[in-house]
């Protein structure tokens, strides 16, 4: 069995794409999008009639041209999400608009804009995973929406104080960026050296991984933004791993025995107290940590940038 077919034994394999043919050709359970990937896709001449029929529904709810535009943002993304559920049997993650990051109620209302969409389309909420960026404030909204049996999938992760918040919370799934950790090491290391024998993304996972388990929390862990194929193999066992579509190729062709390296049972064995933390740690712990201060403002950035492209290419056609 080639090192794919292992590691699906032993975590669930999720594709991190927003192409229907990518998606097809992993056969994963659970796939994943955000504002680049559907930037990417809609580049592609095969998923115009997605976007027709986004622009058309925009059309259709207001005379105010920028309604228009939200209105069919929102309906482009669905678009995108219920085609992906026709191909994976379980759950499909669906970002919220960036720009409301620091906004509870305005992530509140976007995120239950787009389960509406979703269900009016015949699919269950059951099979929604919400992406919302990992703020105190997209926290304290996930909250809210799990109350309501929204699940949200925090992602932009980047430290331990964002994943205990989140469990505290109880939301439904993390996603730490492995890779994006290792990119602002190598950037702030002049020697451009690797750490000892596991990149830092890959320790923090680890950490999250044995804290969660040793503390029963129930939130899932979906390690993600991988760039290589070695970061995968030191993280087999994880909850979930959401990989691109090279990555998969490039696992699905190697072959030999890939051990698995994360075990509920030896992460009872990890000595650590157990934290909680207000508003006020947050922040603190969060400002004391420069990676991922730095990491989660840049990741907002960028998937506000790809918004904003893909509001350009709407907006030529409304």
């Amino acid at each position: 069995m080639n090192i794919l077919g292992q590691l699906k034994l032993q975590s669930k394999v999720v594709v991190d794409s927003g192409d229907f043919e990518s998606i097809k050709k992993f056969n994963t359970i659970d796939a994943t999008t955000n504002p680049s990937l559907i930037y990417n896709a809609i580049q592609n001449p095969k998923y115009a009639g997605l976007i027709d029929d986004s622009i058309t529904f925009g059309k259709k709810s207001s005379h105010n041209k920028q309604i228009q535009l939200s209105v069919a943002i929102n309906k482009l993304i669905v678009n995108f999400g219920v085609e992906i559920l026709k191909i994976v049997q379980g759950r499909v993650s669906t970002e919220t608009d960036v720009r409301f990051s620091f906004k509870i109620e305005d992530i509140i209302n976007n995120a239950l804009e787009i389960i509406s969409l979703y269900e009016d389309a015949g699919i269950s909420r059951e099979r929604i995973l919400i992406k919302i960026a990992s703020t105190w404030e997209g926290i304290k909204a996930a909250e809210i929406l799990t109350k309501e049996n929204i699940h949200c999938n925090l992602t932009l992760l980047f430290s331990m104080p964002q994943a205990i918040a989140c469990a505290e919370s109880k939301v439904q799934l993390i996603s730490p960026f492995v890779g994006r950790i290792l990119d602002w090491h190598l950037k702030t290391n002049d020697k451009k050296q690797l750490f000892g024998l596991e990149e830092p993304g890959v320790t923090l996972v680890k950490e999250i991984y044995n804290y969660f388990k040793k503390f029963d929390y129930q939130t899932e862990i979906m390690a993600a933004s991988f760039r290589n194929a070695m970061e995968i193999h030191a993280l087999s066992g994880c909850d979930l791993l959401t990989i691109s579509p090279k990555l998969l190729t490039d696992l699905e062709q190697a072959e030999g025995k890939l051990s698995k390296k994360l075990d509920p049972e030896t992460a009872g064995k990890y000595s650590v107290k157990k934290i909680s933390l207000d508003e006020a740690d947050f922040r603190w712990m969060m400002n004391e940590d420069a990676m991922a201060t730095e990491k989660l403002a840049e990741g907002i950035r960028k998937f506000k940038d790809d918004i904003v492209l893909i509001e350009k290419v709407l907006l030529k056609r409304l």
